[in-house]
C-alpha cells in the first residue's frame, strides 16, 4: 500500500465547489471529489493547529486535558507505528510550529522529514537592522510592528526573500512531495504527507491569484486580519476576503498539480489519497475573524474530507457523522497496521455509525454536534474556573512552562490512556503564556448555546428547548466520560450531577 495524504490549514469548507462553495473556483478540489469519497459531516476534534495535529496522529482528543504542545511520552503516533511495520512515512512541511516548543516532538515521529522556511512568522531570515521606514510604507498599520519585534515583523522580513511564484512556501512543499513521487513511485510501502500552512492567514499568494478577485484597493498590503470582531471599513473587510479567496485559488491549483501526477502515472490504482484540513476560519461571519476568540461556530468546525481507497474505487457522499481522530486509524487500516487500544478514532474505512462528537479549545466550551443540533456549553464563568494541564511535557507554543506554573504542580494517577503513567497536574494561572493567546483570557463569546442546524445552518437564532438542551448534556456527558475526562472538566460546565446520573 501507499497513500499521500494532504493537509491544508484553515481551509474553509464552504469555500469549495464540491461542498456547495461558488465564490472561489475550485476545479481541481472539485475533480477530486468526483473521483473520491466525500464526507459531509466531518468534524474537528481539539483546537487550533498543534493540538488538532495531536488529534490526527494519535486519534485521540486531547483538549479536555492539554492545550496546545507536544505529543506525549505514552502517545500513539501512527507515523511511529507505521515505521515499526516497515512503512516509510515522509512528511513535507512548510509549518513551522513542529518547530517550536509546543510541537518538537511530531516530526520526529515520521521515517524522514522536509522543513520549507519562511511561512507566517518563522524565524528564517536574520536581518539585524531591517528597513523598517520602507518597509512601514508597504503595509497596513495594524500588521507592521511598531518596534520590529512581532509576529508581523518576522512575515515581513521573511517576504522580503519570496519573491518569484516558485519561493512560496506552499509552492516549495508542492514541489518537494512531488520529487517524492519521482524517486519513490515504484516502490510499495509508503506514506508521504504534504502539509501547508495554506491558506492559513497572513493571506499571501502570487498576484497572478490574486487579479480574479481584485476590490480596487489602493492602500497599504491588507491580508493579515486580526482574531476578534471585525471592525475595518467594508472596503477593507473585503480586501482581507479576496486575499484569502486568491490563497485558496493557489491550494486549488497546488493540488490539481498532484492529481496530474496521480492521472499521468495511474496512481489512483495503487495509491490512497486523503485530503482534508485541521479546522476553518471566519471572514466576517457572525462578525468575526479568524478563531480561538469566539464560540466554535460550523465555519470553523465543520471541515471538508475527501477520501480515496485504491481497493474500493467508489465515488459517493458519505452523510455518517466522522471527526479527526479518525485519521490516524483510517491510515493504520490502509497499512493493516494494529489500532492501538488507547485510539478513540474509527476508520473511515468502516460503516462506524457515531451519535455524536465533541469538540473544543482547552479553557473554554465543550461543543457537542449530531450532525443536526449543535450545543455549546461555557462554564458559568470563564475566568473563575479551576482548570489543569495534565502532561508530561509541560511546553507552551512558543516557551516552557514557567516556575510559577510548575510551583503548584502535583502528580496526578494516570487515566486510562496514558499507559499507566502519572502526570504533572499544573494549574492554569492568568499569568501562564497561554492564558490570553489561545486559553480562557481570550474569549470574547462566553455563553452557552444550542442551535439547529436544519433550520438555522447559519447559527444566527440559538434555540430555548430544555428538552433538546438536555438530550445534548447527555451525549455530551457520555462522550466526556468515554474521554476520561478529568473531574473539574465537568465541574466547570456544572455538569457533575449530570455526570453521575448518566450511564
Amino acid at each position: 500500500m501507499k497513500c499521500v495524504f494532504v493537509l491544508f490549514d484553515s481551509l474553509n469548507r464552504h469555500m469549495l465547489g464540491a461542498y456547495g462553495g461558488t465564490r472561489v473556483p475550485t476545479p481541481n478540489f472539485d475533480r477530486l471529489a468526483a473521483r473520491t469519497r466525500v464526507y459531509d459531516r466531518h468534524y474537528v476534534g481539539s483546537l487550533p493547529c498543534m493540538p488538532a495535529r495531536r488529534d490526527l496522529l494519535t486519534g485521540r482528543l486531547t483538549f479536555l486535558h492539554r492545550s496546545w504542545g507536544p505529543l506525549e511520552p505514552f502517545d500513539n503516533a501512527f507515523p511511529e507505528i507505521l515505521k515499526a511495520k516497515g512503512v516509510h512515512s515522509h512528511l513535507v512541511t512548510d509549518h513551522y510550529h513542529y518547530w517550536e516548543d509546543g510541537g518538537a516532538t511530531y516530526h520526529n515521529r515520521y521515517s524522514t522529514f522536509e522543513f520549507v522556511r519562511g511561512q507566517e512568522s518563522d524565524p528564517w531570515k536574520a536581518m539585524v537592522q531591517p528597513p523598517w521606514e520602507r518597509l512601514r510604507e508597504k503595509y497596513h498599520e495594524r500588521q507592521m510592528a511598531v518596534d520590529g519585534i512581532s509576529k508581523y515583523a518576522a512575515h515581513v522580513i521573511n517576504r522580503e526573500f519570496i519573491r518569484e511564484e516558485k519561493d512560496f512556501p506552499s509552492v516549495q512543499c508542492f514541489a518537494h512531495g512531488l520529487d517524492f513521487l519521482d524517486r519513490n513511485r515504484d516502490a510499495d510501502g509508503w506514506f508521504l504527507q504534504i502539509e501547508t500552512f495554506d491558506p492559513h492567514e497572513p493571506f499571501f499568494a502570487p498576484d497572478r491569484f490574486k487579479q480574479p478577485f481584485a476590490t480596487g484597493w489602493n492602500g497599504p498590503i491588507r491580508d493579515w486580519p486580526r482574531y476578534g470582531r471585525v471592525d475595518e471599513l467594508p472596503e477593507e473587510a473585503e480586501e482581507l476576503r479576496a486575499n484569502y479567496y486568491a490563497v485558496v485559488a493557489l491550494c486549488d491549483e497546488l493540488l490539481g498539480r498532484l492529481l496530474d501526477e496521480f492521472d499521468e502515472h495511474d496512481m489512483w490504482r495503487d495509491t490512497a489519497l486523503i485530503v482534508t484540513t485541521d479546522h476553518g476560519f471566519l471572514l466576517g461571519e457572525h462578525d468575526f475573524w479568524a478563531k480561538n476568540r469566539m464560540n466554535m461556530y460550523e465555519e470553523i468546525v465543520h471541515i471538508p474530507l475527501m477520501v480515496h481507497d485504491p481497493r474500493d474505487l467508489r465515488a459517493e457522499r458519505v452523510g455518517r457523522l466522522t471527526q479527526s481522530v479518525d485519521l490516524a486509524p483510517t491510515v493504520l487500516d490502509l497499512f493493516g497496521a494494529e489500532v492501538p487500544a488507547e485510539t478513540q478514532g474509527v476508520s473511515l474505512l468502516t460503516e462506524h455509525q457515531r451519535e455524536a462528537v465533541i469538540f473544543g479549545y482547552f479553557g473554554g466550551a465543550v461543543n457537542v454536534t449530531d450532525g443536526r443540533t449543535t450545543y455549546h456549553r461555557f462554564p458559568a464563568d470563564v475566568a473563575t474556573q479551576e482548570i489543569w494541564q495534565y502532561t508530561l511535557m509541560p511546553t507552551h507554543i512558543t516557551s516552557r512552562f514557567t516556575p510559577e506554573e510548575l510551583r503548584a504542580a502535583t502528580l496526578a494517577p494516570p487515566f486510562d490512556w496514558t499507559k499507566e503513567a502519572p502526570l504533572l497536574k499544573v494549574p492554569v494561572i492568568a499569568r501562564s503564556p497561554m492564558y490570553h493567546n489561545y486559553g480562557p483570557g481570550c474569549l470574547l463569546e462566553s455563553d452557552t448555546r444550542l442551535y439547529d442546524l436544519t433550520t438555522d445552518p447559519g447559527q444566527e437564532r440559538p434555540l430555548s428547548d430544555a428538552t433538546r438542551e438536555s438530550s445534548m448534556v447527555e451525549k455530551m456527558v457520555r462522550l466526556m466520560r468515554a474521554t476520561d475526562a478529568p473531574c473539574e472538566a465537568f465541574d466547570r460546565l456544572g455538569l457533575r450531577q449530570e455526570a453521575g446520573r448518566i450511564a
